[in-house]
């Protein structure tokens, strides 16, 4: 586990990201990365002096497999699970997940193989289901350890969602923004070579480009510390030779 940002923690692997959140005694999980990433949350709790107990809120950005992960295991223990409201019903299993799409030449890459094998060794590749969330829509702040603002960035899935903790200078960008492509090591800011719609997954850097915040934490890759705007400004020159 390695602090982030102020109060803020990375969790996961080099592949995927989630974070821990710590707000005095009181924590939230933002994500959940893969349902065998479980264990680094105790061990993670512990490294603060904390134990799962002290986890208050699940909040997810979006409902795809890597970011539900272990996020049903750990409700049963007690906190509630937040998501958008659009995203709701395929993570709870009432909906499909719309599967994001790709250039056929992005998805055929090498390191395609190393992804799955790291997913299915993490039994990233069933789909988890969540028994009970509890929604949330654009611009609602967020009751929960971190005082998080929705922003609602749709396009790699429908009801993605950006996190803003305006206090700490913090973005959690998801999969709308990230700073690596896990199967092709491609890094720097940059959209997500797969979405459910890639042309409004660009429409939404608009929104990012807006945010006033330092830090930008990804779904996947390492912190980006040159400030949101100018992030979403480089995704959007890569994205236009598309």
């Amino acid at each position: 586990m390695k602090q982030v940002a102020d109060g803020v923690y990375r969790l996961g692997s080099d592949r995927i990201n989630f974070y821990l959140v710590a707000e005095g005694e009181s924590l939230t999980v933002v994500d959940t990365g893969l349902p065998g990433y479980f264990d680094q949350l105790p061990a993670g709790v512990a490294e603060l002096g904390r134990s799962t107990g002290d986890v208050e809120a699940i909040v997810l950005t979006h409902n795809h497999s890597d970011h539900v992960g272990f996020a049903e295991r750990l409700r049963t223990m007690g906190p509630p699970v937040y998501i958008h409201e659009v995203d709701a019903p395929g993570a709870t299993g009432a909906a499909r997940v719309p599967q994001p799409k790709g250039r056929v030449r992005d998805l055929l890459k090498p390191g395609i193989v190393t992804f799955l094998g790291h997913a299915m060794r993490n039994n990233g590749l069933k789909y988890p289901k969540i028994s009970e969330v509890t929604t949330y829509a654009d611009a609602d702040m967020l009751d929960v350890p971190g005082h998080m603002k929705v922003v609602f960035t749709p396009g790699h899935s429908p009801g993605h969602c950006a996190l803003l903790m305006e206090d700490r200078g913090v973005l959690i960008s998801a999969d709308g923004l990230v700073t690596l492509t896990p199967w092709t090591g491609e890094s720097g800011p940059q959209l997500m070579k797969i979405n459910a719609d890639f042309d409004r997954a660009r429409r939404s850097l608009d929104i990012y480009e807006r945010l006033e915040a330092d830090v930008l934490l990804p779904g996947h890759g390492n912190p980006w510390t040159g400030g949101v705007p100018t992030a979403a400004r480089r995704a959007r020159e890569r994205s236009s030779t598309r």
